[in-house]
Formats: structure tokens, sequence, C-alpha cells
């Protein structure tokens, strides 16, 4: 199930329940009586450090709002398992017996994570699932569409083949980490939009998303396929599609296909300022992670109410059926569009960006 918006019936019921007491509702904040106050700890464990927005963004915009919603009486507890989820476990277990009381977990593996939720929920510790979708008895989840961060990228890459493209095109598929939820799901939504138009001459699932296991990947694709006969390369984040570029330089292309990412880290968009990546999908952070922050706060006070309007959309995973759920949108990222994208929403400045390898590059696009 992809979504299911919350019809307004029920959200009528709820409210006029709620102005009914029957939720036990507070006249001034329309919320559940609280379980905690503004000392909260909350738990936050992010999955690796080579895609740099986990360090850059999620955690300090986390701990930030937390801070701002806590009146900074609030605290976030972070720790980070480097792609490792036996660390990971480690971290979760850790935080069990730290007695935190809320926490938002971005799985390295959605599945072998799950029997330490389980041992969270025993303790009475929520567990929202953050970016990507845990198994086990989470309760809620907060992530980005998708399967439309797929479609995005496969339309755009469609858009670059331009009018002419043709059902023997042949595309390569570097999709993400196969223990990874999301990663099924990005390309579900590629594949909705480039079967039958396009021929996948190749497809690889990337371990644990690593940039060096997919520039071996794009390597092998090479030789198999023929460098000159590769249309597109449909690659599932911009740590891999940076792998992607460097596996064609080191076969000697210098006229490189149309090539996607995902996450518009500032390396991935000067690429495509330069016309070595042709885009990224940009995923607001701030939007994310301060919802996430909100859900984690109001869940752990009770704010019932609160909680629910942060959580319309509903999903399942393998393990739980209609999770409540934020689904976040998603936009395109290519040279027409960094200005109303990361700059802004304050992600980058200009002058991040055109640095002097890329000042002619700007100059040519009219960034400034």
């Amino acid at each position: 199930m992809r979504r299911i918006a919350i019809s307004v019936a029920a959200s009528t019921l709820t409210l006029s329940l709620a102005g009914c007491g029957v939720l036990n509702a507070t006249g001034d904040s329309a919320s559940a009586s609280p379980t905690k106050g503004d000392d909260v700890t909350v738990g936050l464990l992010l999955p690796e450090k080579a895609n740099s927005r986990y360090d850059r963004f999620d955690y300090p915009i986390i701990k930030d709002k937390v801070a701002e919603l806590t009146k900074k009486q609030g605290k976030v507890e972070y720790a980070n398992a480097n792609a490792s989820a036996t660390r990971q476990s480690e971290q979760l277990q850790q935080m069990v017996d730290d007695k935190v009381d809320v926490i938002l977990l971005d799985a390295v593996d959605a599945h072998a994570v799950a029997d330490g939720v389980k041992k969270a929920k025993d303790a009475g510790i929520p567990v929202i699932a953050y970016d990507r979708l845990a198994e086990g008895p989470i309760d809620a989840y907060i992530s980005f569409d998708n399967e439309l961060v797929g479609e995005v990228q496969a339309r755009s890459l469609l858009e670059s083949l331009g009018s002419g493209v043709d059902s023997s095109d042949k595309i390569v598929m570097m999709n993400g980490s196969p223990t990874d939820p999301n990663a099924k799901q990005f390309k579900q939504g590629a594949l909705s939009e480039l079967t039958g138009k396009v021929t996948i001459a190749a497809s690889y699932d990337t371990k644990d998303w690593k940039p060096e296991n997919a520039e071996a990947n794009m390597a092998e694709a090479i030789a198999k396929i023929g460098k000159g006969n590769i249309a597109a390369v449909y690659a599932a984040n911009d740590g891999m599609a940076g792998g992607v570029i460097k596996a064609f330089k080191a076969a000697g292309v210098t006229d490189l296909p149309p090539i996607t990412g995902q996450d518009a880290e500032l390396d991935a968009v000067q690429r495509v300022v330069a016309g070595e990546q042709y885009m990224s999908v940009y995923k607001s952070y701030p939007d994310e992670a301060e919802a996430a922050a909100q859900m984690a706060v109001t869940k752990i006070q009770g704010k019932d109410i609160r909680f629910d309007a942060l959580t319309q959309d509903r999903v399942d995973s393998p393990t739980s059926k209609a999770i409540p759920a934020r689904l976040v949108q998603v936009s395109e990222l290519t040279k027409s569009s960094i200005k109303d994208t990361v700059i802004e929403d304050g992600i980058y400045t200009a002058a991040d960006i055109c640095t002097a390898r890329y000042k002619a590059s700007c100059a040519a696009i009219g960034l400034k």
C-alpha cells in the first residue's frame, strides 16, 4: 500500500470526540494529558556517513527542533552506525539501557533491526522509523515519498534522451542497497516509468549504497554492454552517481550519458552545474527532520491529536499494517532548478556551489 489518507469524516469525528473530552484533550493545547514534560531525551540512530546529509543536516536540524519544542530542556542522544547493522543493534540496545524516552531510527538493515525495535517497545520506548521503514512494532514512520523519487528520476532520465527515445535504448540501473526498503521503492517507482520505453540492459542492487561498489558494477556493465551503447544510467543516489562517473572516465568516456542521482549533495549539485550528472532529486531535509522531531516530542508527551495530524498517511511494512506515517514531497534538481531548490531553501549558497573550478559553468547558467 503506497498511501492512504485519513478521511475527512474520521478527522472530524476525532476532533468532535476531543471536544467532548473523550480523548482527555486539554482546551488550550488540543492534546491528551502529557505523559512526559519538556525534559525529554530523543534517541537518534542514523545509518551511515557515506552520505553527508546525516551529519550535515538531519542530526543538527532534529537537535535544534527538539530544543525549540521543549524550551531547551529536551536533548538528543545521537549515534551513527557507519553502515554496520551490528553496530546499530548495539547502539539501539544502549539507548534502551539508557532509558531514552523515544527513538528515531533510520535503519541500516530494516529486517535485522526488528528484534531491537521489539526490545525497545517492550521497555515502553516508542520507536519512530525515520527515512527508512524498519520492521518490527514501530509506532510511526516519516520519510519522503519514495516511489515518487524513483518516478521523478526516471521521468527526468527519459526527458534527457529527448523526443527520439526508443525502446531499444539501453539503460543501466544502479539501484540502492538490498537491505534498505527505500531502495526497493525507488526502483519500483523508476520501473513504472521506464518499463516498455527503454531496454534495461543491466541492473544492480548496490551493497551498502557504497560509491566504490557502484563504480565496480558500472565497470562490469560497460565491459558487458559497450561504453558507446549505454544511453543513460539510472543511479539511485548521488554517491553512486559519482562512482558511475568514475567508471566511465576510467573507461575513457569523455562525453558522459545522462546520469541521475538523489539527495542534492554539494558535489552532485556541482556535477549537475558542470554537466557531468544530469539531475538529482532534492528532498527538503529541514521539512523531514523538523517533522520527525515534532512527531517524537508529541508522541512522548501524549499529545495524541497533534501526533495524528502529523501522521495522516498510512504505510505497510512486512511486519505491520497501516502504520501512521508522513510522506514528504520531493522535487527534481537540474541546472534550471538549482536556484529554486537548494539555494532558495538555504541548503547551499551560490558561493558554496560556484567554487573556482565551477565558476565558468555557474556563469553559463546564470548562477552567481
